[in-house]
């Protein structure tokens, strides 16, 4: 009989790449999942993990163990939920935009929470660069970023039309240079605008810098300085501005859902919902 048990911690083992990160994901100490993986490889007269390397790896015997204990692990889940019951165990770590984290996500994040008790959820937001940059260091599970199109293929993603914005009471677009209210370098917005602002041989300046998408909004709201945002985020302060003011169309960005490897079936649930959250949001 495989426990399943001992399949979790295996599986906690192969989808962190090592036994601390496992351990902590299962909070159990490293030795009991050491202990459980070595139990494992026991019952099964084979070496299922190489711990060689830096990470930890399946050997060919653990590969052909993967699959199997993933579908066992999810059926096992599946089972409880459907019960009603809570014993489900483990974490999501999820990373997402400023403009997405604050309140469109929460209702969808709020029942995953109610509907896993046992599954520690750690969200992270801020700058989509930064996001990506935890997720290819393999500190996020799921991660939600805008990117250039086409330039990472995730889960799903969807095209995201952007607009540039002018204060309606205090315009700053005909003084010269024209002040930005803008991103930290590496930001998405950021690079977009004053790359699109050369095209047009626009000459500029930076007036304002902010990581919090609320703080670039409402500077350009206020008169501090011209910006580039998701054309959703236009408020009744802003004044969008287009090709009858001599600003050529920026081509929109994308919102992309990117998930590691071999994620339980739980954090799969949570993948799910994020795209129903994020059809709904990008169809408004």
């Amino acid at each position: 009989m495989l426990d399943p048990v001992l399949l979790r911690s295996f599986l906690a083992v192969v989808q962190t790449g090592g036994f601390t990160r496992a351990a902590a994901s299962l909070h159990l100490t490293q030795s009991t999942v050491s202990q459980q993986v070595r139990r494992l490889e026991e019952q099964l007269g084979a070496e299922l993990l190489d711990r060689s390397g830096r990470y930890v790896v399946t050997t060919t015997e653990g590969e052909r163990l993967l699959g199997y204990a993933n579908r066992i692990v999810a059926l096992m889940d599946e089972a409880m939920l459907a019960l009603g019951q809570s014993a489900v165990q483990g974490e999501v770590r999820l990373g997402v935009p400023d403009d997405f984290a604050a309140n469109s996500l929460t209702p969808y994040l709020a029942d995953f929470a109610d509907a896993h008790p046992g599954v520690r959820l750690e969200i992270t937001s801020g700058l989509s660069h930064d996001v990506w940059r935890a997720f290819n260091a393999g500190e996020l599970d799921l991660a939600l970023i805008k990117q250039r199109a086409g330039s990472a293929k995730g889960l799903a993603s969807w095209a995201e039309p952007l607009a540039w914005l002018d204060s309606r009471a205090r315009p700053v677009l005909a003084r010269n240079p024209v002040p930005l209210a803008v991103f930290p370098p590496n930001g998405l917005y950021r690079l977009e605008m004053t790359h699109a602002l050369d095209a047009m041989g626009k000459p500029w300046r930076i007036a304002y810098v902010s990581s919090s998408l609320p703080g670039v909004s409402a500077a350009a709201e206020g008169g501090l300085g011209l910006t580039l945002l998701p054309r959703r985020l236009i408020t009744a302060a802003h004044r969008e501005l287009g090709e009858a003011e001599g600003f050529a169309p920026v081509a929109p960005v994308e919102v992309a859902l990117h998930a590691r490897n071999q994620l339980p079936g739980y954090a799969r649930e949570l993948a799910a919902a994020l795209i129903e959250a994020c059809e709904g949001i990008m169809s408004r």
